[in-house]
């Protein structure tokens, strides 16, 4: 009788312990369907292929620059090119890309490069052409009028009270050393300038070869201007349309 009770109780101890692993495996399936209906998936299968927000692959031709604003009113245009006036100590061109291309996005980089191309191929300031082209090009006469008086009401009031000041203090050291300074920053921020201008043109050979050529003309040949322009602007408009030709071809 005492072997058959310990046969007993062994048997039951082996479907106790068979049991086990289905059990804490019941459990676990329990617990998980649990959490997930108390923490549904914010997302659906369709979004398991979304990209990694965290992928630095870059879009192939500049496909991740920012998308151009919407065309600006009249006032707009002249508080724009107002601030651009008042900031613009030494030369407002190094400030004018800055501001349409990079801070209100107007006008996209090889824009912009093209048409300071043409204000400066046109008589009179650049900026002042620049201002009267960027407005007519979005608001017309009435655009270009509001550009225009914004870019030279505020120069013209600053301009007036620092002559005054100046020909009171122009024998002090320091007001020469100040605008000795005002001098070379110009100069960099016009360096700066000239190198963003480049950045569109690197791939367009055409283009840096006419670069490169009145580089040569003005700047180390000391040409004059106006014929250097005469017989550059006509060379670089003939090898951009036969680059463009050969292209379609």
């Amino acid at each position: 009788g005492a072997t058959a009770t310990r046969g007993r109780e062994r048997a039951r101890h082996r479907r106790t312990v068979s049991r086990a692993p289905a059990a804490r495996g019941g459990a676990r399936d329990g617990h998980a369907a649990r959490r997930r209906a108390l923490n549904p998936q914010p997302f659906s299968d369709e979004c398991d292929t979304m990209p990694d927000p965290r992928d630095t692959t870059v879009a192939p031709d500049g496909a991740a620059e920012q998308a151009l604003a919407d065309p600006p009113t009249c006032a707009a245009l002249f508080l724009g090119f107002l601030g651009l006036g008042l900031m613009g100590f030494g030369g407002v061109l190094p400030m004018a890309r800055r501001m349409l291309v990079e801070r209100r996005r107007w006008l996209s980089g090889e824009a912009f490069t093209e048409l300071l191309g043409l204000c400066q191929f046109l008589p009179g300031g650049n900026i002042i052409n620049l201002s009267v082209a960027v407005g007519l090009e979005f608001r017309g006469a009435g655009g270009a009028l509001s550009a225009l008086l914004g870019l030279i009401a505020g120069p013209t009031a600053v301009v007036i009270g620092l002559g005054m000041i100046y020909d009171r203090f122009r024998t002090d050291p320091h007001l020469e050393h100040f605008f000795a300074g005002l001098a070379a920053a110009a100069a960099g921020m016009l360096v700066a300038t000239a190198l963003k201008m480049l950045a569109p043109l690197r791939r367009k050979p055409v283009a840096l070869a006419i670069v490169a050529l009145c580089f040569l003309a003005i700047a180390v040949l000391r040409l004059p201007l106006l014929p250097s322009m005469m017989v550059l602007a006509p060379l670089s408009v003939l090898g951009v349309w036969a680059t463009q030709r050969g292209g379609r071809a």
